[in-house]
């Protein structure tokens, strides 16, 4: 059963961007996922979303419901019908909703943990935990900023804001499938957050990312963004050889 259209608002999406080697993405991702590079390295990174107003596409807001979520994800390419596409694998999911993990890959897609949130936000600062029911854990204190790190792969703003505008699709592993889910953003937007601090119990998992093949690359702020969901078709998983 293919995922109906989701329609919401992003209130606030922080987007936690690292460079990664690229064997070892290569290693880690199922088929026929392979990395999408940047200046020879993988992207990958954390999503912490809020969402609100969320339900099916047609009925109104007033029903919708409202969740903070973290997505693992790695920018990916694959070959479908003899066609290149790109967009994200993301290999783990968690949320502050039991509807969204009850749910999963049905209404939502892949399989949700349940976690714990810990947020606070003002005058442009921003500090979001989370620790999940198999105690996969990630937090980060960030500012907004104008300043651009300049040890990024990523020439400018532009260029990385188009990279994730252009890997709008997403699949994540669900039993013996990969759920499809594109995101459509009415009002693409995003700027610049200063990291103070990042903790990510996944990618500082050195029997997945050995050290010093992990490292931070940018962080990006989204806000007050109307948007949908499609459900797309989903992938087949098959054995990596």
């Amino acid at each position: 059963m293919k995922i109906p259209k989701i329609k919401g608002i992003i209130d606030r999406r922080i987007l936690i961007n690292y460079q990664v080697d690229k064997e070892v993405l290569e290693n880690y991702l199922p088929k026929p996922f392979k990395p999408k590079l940047v200046n020879g390295k993988g992207i990958a990174g954390i999503c912490l979303i809020r969402l609100k107003e969320i339900r099916p596409k047609g009925l109104p807001k007033q029903i919708g419901i409202s969740s903070e979520n973290g997505a693992h994800r790695i920018a990916v390419e694959w070959t479908e019908n003899g066609v290149l596409k790109e967009g994200v694998y993301i290999p783990r999911r968690d949320t502050s909703s039991k509807l969204n993990s009850l749910a999963g890959g049905t209404i939502f897609p892949g399989i949700h943990h349940i976690a714990e949130f810990t947020v606070s936000e003002s005058d442009g600062n921003y500090n979001v935990a989370f620790i999940s029911d198999d105690k996969t854990s990630l937090s980060i204190v960030a500012g907004e900023t104008n300043n651009w790190n300049k040890e990024s792969v990523f020439e400018n703003l532009k260029c990385v804001s188009d990279f994730f505008e252009n890997g709008s699709i997403g699949y994540s592993p669900d039993k013996n499938d990969f759920d499809g889910l594109e995101l459509k953003a009415y009002n693409w937007e995003v700027s610049l957050l200063d990291v103070k601090e990042v903790r990510s119990s996944f990618f500082e998992n050195e029997n997945i990312f050995p050290k010093g093949s992990v490292k931070f690359d940018n962080a990006l702020l989204m806000k007050d963004i109307e948007h949908e969901w499609i459900g797309l078709k989903k992938i087949k998983t098959t054995n990596k050889t």
